[in-house]
């Protein structure tokens, strides 16, 4: 495991959304073991538990570990998560915008209800991180905020439609942000991973056909971790990256410079050829 310690954050108070596991725990740890105070957010409970205790055990000194149980969908949930956030230290200085899903299907036969859950779980959700740890973060006299993007951002994945469109939506609304906010000190970013070993996808790490497509798409052809991405948006939060803001920066080996996988076969196993090719009834 890559040796934890940077710029020393103490004092500092961090929101993480999805913070229960995965690329936001990651996150999270990255900046407690700085110093910082970090609430975790997330639906599960037990996630967050287990989050939680993992945190403390790198955490320096008195670094506050909070939890916030809630969904990032809901204004109120992401409301209570920056109040309870603020109250560590007396200030938002961090929030990280890790809470997300995905989803498989020909945009002829998606269901409204799927389209919908998806863009309320990655666009709304950042949003309303964005627009309440926002204010809190400039009332505090400045601060950062990094919002987990896509590779799917900018190359098109075909049959993750939905996916594609609320992640490239959550680099508008990271260059949107960015420009409001930068009189008040706060600097905006974005993070866009390519396939990262997490549980969200590891459906698609064992399917040895669609990872043959990632990999070969890879100038630098592995698959990622969540160390790698977490280091650069420990970066993009500290006062390493002052000058920069209102960018979405590709972690992902190289892969944006290609074109994106294949989900083809594993699309016509699940929704068959006539959905595949267009032809619904």
């Amino acid at each position: 495991m890559t040796e934890l310690g940077g710029h020393d954050l103490t004092g500092a108070a961090a929101l993480v959304t999805g913070g229960g596991s995965g690329i936001g725990l990651e996150c999270a740890r990255r900046l407690v073991a700085d110093g910082c105070a970090v609430t975790i957010m997330g639906r599960s409970e037990d996630r967050l538990r287990d989050g939680a205790a993992a945190l403390e055990d790198v955490a320096p000194g008195r670094a506050l570990v909070r939890t916030s149980p809630g969904d990032a969908r809901s204004e109120a949930d992401v409301a209570d998560a920056v109040r309870i956030a603020s109250e560590a230290t007396g200030g938002l200085d961090f929030a990280v915008a890790s809470a997300g899903r995905g989803g498989l299907g020909p945009i002829v036969t998606t269901p409204l209800e799927e389209w919908t859950d998806i863009l309320e779980t990655n666009l709304t959700g950042t949003f309303l991180l964005f627009k309440h740890a926002g204010a809190a973060i400039a009332a505090s006299g400045g601060g950062a905020m990094v919002a987990i993007s896509s590779i799917a951002a900018a190359v098109t994945h075909p049959f993750m439609g939905p996916y594609c469109v609320s992640k490239a939506g959550v680099d508008m609304l990271v260059r949107q942000t960015a420009d409001e906010l930068g009189r008040a000190g706060v600097r905006v970013n974005a993070v866009r991973p390519g396939i990262v070993a997490t549980d969200l996808v590891s459906m698609v790490m064992d399917d040895d056909q669609v990872m043959g497509s990632y990999l070969e798409n890879m100038p630098v052809s592995r698959s990622g971790t969540v160390d790698d991405v977490a280091s650069v948006v420990r970066f993009l939060l500290g006062g390493e990256s002052s000058w920069v803001t209102g960018t979405s920066l590709s972690v992902d080996g190289g892969h944006h410079l290609r074109r994106g996988p294949d989900f083809e076969p594993a699309a016509r196993a699940f929704f068959g050829d006539d959905a595949v090719e267009g032809r619904v009834s």
